[in-house]
């Protein structure tokens, strides 16, 4: 619908075809530098960064959030859903069966958990991040409020791993 400017990848888990990709659109690939050990069709068209925040556009940032993998990035698109902002997460943020929820994982096949502090730290990154909808890559979508249900379901997880939250 008018081309692609830029190809920004969240973790090695969508390390593909992303140098094909690249050539077809004359687009640049940012993949995080933490993350480049996993890269295994180098091309001139990545352009590893560093830090936790990279600016693509105006209203487009990268925010390195780790966790999953630690060059782990999502994307934050601040202009969407009419300016109120949409979060682009892979599955760094995942948003579960109950959409109004999100969690977070360090392998999902093996449903190994995060560790607390690593989830705080995640969600401290996006908390001052203005977001109302959060998109993963899996058609999952929090429609609304997405900022504060990422902040709830931190406090929920960190809860839960330290037996707060229920017991059994």
């Amino acid at each position: 619908m008018g081309g692609i400017d830029a190809i920004a990848l969240s973790h090695p888990h969508y390390y593909s075809t992303q140098a094909d990709w690249a050539e077809t659109f004359n687009a640049p690939i940012y993949i995080h530098e933490d993350d480049q050990e996993w890269v295994m069709e180098p091309s001139e068209a990545i352009q590893l960064w560093n830090g936790e925040v990279k600016e693509l556009s105006g209203e487009i940032k990268l925010h390195r959030l780790g966790g999953h993998f630690k060059g782990g990035a999502v994307l934050h698109w601040r202009n969407g859903d009419e300016g109120r902002g949409i979060l682009l997460s892979g599955d760094i943020i995942q948003v579960v069966q109950d959409t109004g929820w999100v969690s977070f994982m360090y392998s999902y096949p093996n449903l190994i958990p995060l560790p607390a502090k690593k989830v705080q730290e995640m969600a401290r990154k996006v908390e001052e991040v203005p977001f109302n909808k959060l998109y993963n890559a899996f058609h999952k979508l929090v429609k609304e409020d997405a900022g504060g249900a990422v902040q709830r379901s931190a406090d929920r997880y960190i809860k839960a791993l330290s037996g707060e939250l229920f017991s059994t």
